[in-house]
């Protein structure tokens, strides 16, 4: 395989790892960096969802010790078995929608201009949010957390649970992101940011699974054994840069806001937009 196909593959592997947790949508960047590094193909759409185990690996090495003590628990722990309960309650709405609408949100929006739409619609709401929740709990308690009816991921009940998964399959739509649905919506449900922030990472696991198993093996026929070594780097460097940005927002969080994100989605959509309205950048779809 060219050492370019390679270099390019790496790249998108850090685009992933940089973005899967952000509110930014790593979905839309890779889009948007596979049209600029014209990195197409039929492969290289499997890659795109196949890399993201990379991001959930990273995941799992980080919160090793609390999985490893939720697996031993399930036969008699009811915390662990609540906690397990809930991941999979909110990975299932994502199982439902994506397997009604999944193909006809690729056809029609896996696109630029749509992420771009995406990432300034996605911007706007987010600074609503944040207002929001400012006007909730003031300035000075910017986590809420003395406030907030869920303030660790143990708190949840399942009806939590089922409204971050609902609000969870917006993700579909490129553009919106993954995280910052899962992280903002369970914050308008009253979950403070830091559990919010959490619980997004752990449901993370069985959804970026889920959807890289599905890709692969709906497009096997696509690929073949000479794609591995595209497949094995990207998903290296997703994994680092994904553990790099894990421990960096769990840190950020507990002192800032997400209204920076929001100006980068609205400002990054509106040059998308801008160049592809005058032409500046030939957009590949």
């Amino acid at each position: 395989m060219e050492w370019w196909v390679l270099a390019k593959a790496a790249v998108m592997g850090v685009v992933e790892g940089l973005t899967e947790f952000l509110p930014i949508s790593s979905t839309g960047h890779l889009i948007l960096a596979a049209s600029l590094l014209d990195f197409t193909g039929s492969a290289v759409k499997v890659f795109e969802v196949a890399i993201q185990t990379g991001a959930m690996f990273a995941v799992i090495w980080e919160y090793r010790e609390r999985l490893a003590r939720t697996f031993g628990g399930l036969g008699r722990d009811p915390v662990a078995q609540r906690f397990a309960r809930n991941v999979l309650i909110a990975f299932a709405p994502a199982v439902v929608f994506g397997l009604l609408l999944g193909s006809a949100i690729k056809a029609h929006l896996f696109h630029p201009v749509p992420v771009a739409l995406a990432f300034v619609v996605g911007g706007v709401i987010i600074l609503w949010v944040e207002a929001r929740h400012r006007k909730a709990y003031g300035e000075r308690d910017l986590e809420g957390q003395r406030h907030a009816r869920v303030e660790t991921v143990d708190d949840m009940s399942a009806l939590d649970a089922l409204k971050v998964g609902l609000v969870q399959c917006l993700a579909l739509i490129p553009g919106t992101s993954r995280s910052g649905a899962t992280i903002i919506g369970a914050m308008v449900f009253g979950f403070s940011r830091k559990a919010a922030t959490e619980f997004s990472f752990y449901l993370a696991i069985p959804t970026l699974i889920g959807a890289g198993a599905y890709s692969v093996w709906k497009e096997r026929g696509a690929l073949s054994m000479a794609d591995l070594p595209m497949f094995a780097v990207g998903t290296v460097f997703a994994f680092v840069s994904a553990l790099l940005c894990i421990r960096w927002l769990i840190r950020y969080v507990s002192t800032h806001d997400f209204s920076a994100f929001a100006w980068y989605r609205i400002v990054f959509g509106g040059l998308v937009l801008l160049t592809a309205w005058t032409g500046w950048v030939d957009w590949k779809a």
